[in-house]
């Protein structure tokens, strides 16, 4: 495993509960005194004032990755099926477009948008789905209901931007490392209390539960590996048809990395992790070792690796398939009908 940055260690800090962050307990009630006066200010200013489509936020309420975006993609999946016109607008973190709002299309460039909305954008091509990030996220649905008929929009991450009025909330846990030590930031890894999740409208859990937290769960899911994808030639082979080598490094600039490495392993293979921090781009250095080791990365990385030509690349695809009643309860929720899926 490469060496840890500072960014991993205090995320392994936060989770395995070190005793040294309680010297920062007083700083963490300041933050969550702060953030409850500003929670309660914005929602007065700006909650109740609804735009023309229902806005469903799916956000969470910790630092770090919790599997927001397969999510999305699998919930407007589900909307479009359904007959529905879907937009989801994004601030686009780790990108800078050179004006906003910025309507995300398949050859936009990640440096714009930032590597998740493009990931989205590929992932829903075969859809009509509009996609626009903006730092400002009423701008952007705004936006996108300027130009677009839409039935709904999902906003990617932003339960915490209360200026953005919302008609439903899905609060993501990662059900591997839960709310760590249950402390705010900056002693740990929550921007808000646990007792958040109880005035959303829905409370998804990722993974296997492993967090004894007495938190009822709307939704249990999996990330599944689908296949892996030959980054220079889009070669696809099946999970369960590897026929390279078992011994594999692993590449992860992702909020959760040892879930992408638990993945990997539970297909058989033998993982060589290799953590780096969230949204950061994988170098040549990074994707090259002193082997013939295959080297997978995640789909939201490969997005950031256009013109790589390296066969020894490989991409892990995963997918989220819903319940049909968890949709339904979605649609239910912000008044929406909706139509059997075909």
């Amino acid at each position: 495993m490469t060496q840890s940055t500072f960014e991993q260690k205090l995320v392994k800090a936060w989770h395995t509960k070190a005793w040294w962050l309680w010297l920062l307990l007083p700083l963490s009630l300041l933050f969550r005194f702060i953030v409850y006066i500003r929670r309660s200010i914005l929602r007065i200013l700006f909650q109740g004032r609804g735009f023309s489509a229902p806005v469903i936020v799916v956000g969470n309420i910790t630092v770090g990755g919790s599997g927001k975006t397969p999510l999305i993609i699998a919930l407007a999946t589900a909307f479009a099926n359904r007959g529905l016109s879907v937009a989801i607008v994004s601030r686009g973190y780790g990108g800078q477009a050179p004006s906003y709002p910025l309507q995300v299309e398949l050859d936009t460039a990640v440096e714009y948008c930032g590597d998740e909305p493009l990931l989205i954008r590929q992932k829903l091509a075969n859809t009509d789905c509009s996609i626009v990030v903006d730092p400002n996220r009423n701008r952007a649905v705004n936006a996108v209901l300027q130009q677009h008929n839409c039935d709904l929009v999902l906003c990617d991450d932003g339960m915490q931007h209360y200026r953005l009025h919302r008609d439903a909330e899905i609060a993501v846990v990662d059900g591997s490392r839960g709310f760590g030590n249950g402390f705010c930031l900056p002693a740990g890894a929550l921007r808000e209390p646990i007792s958040r999740l109880a005035s959303t409208t829905f409370v998804a859990v990722n993974g296997e539960r492993h967090f004894d937290n007495n938190i009822d769960s709307d939704l249990n899911y999996s990330l599944q590996p689908v296949c892996f994808r030959q980054l220079s030639t889009g070669q696809i082979a099946s999970v369960d048809k590897w026929q390279l080598s078992k011994t594999v490094h692993a590449i992860a600039a992702i909020g959760n990395p040892q879930r992408f490495a638990d993945s990997l392993k539970s297909l058989g293979l033998e993982v060589i992790l290799h953590a780096i921090d969230d949204h950061q781009h994988l170098t040549a250095d990074d994707l090259k070792f002193d082997d013939d080791f295959p080297v997978i990365i995640t789909a939201k990385d490969a997005v950031k690796q256009r013109y790589c030509s390296d066969p020894n690349i490989w991409v892990l695809e995963v997918d989220v398939t819903l319940p049909e009643q968890f949709v339904n309860h979605v649609l239910n929720s912000v008044g929406l009908s909706y139509k059997q899926s075909t």
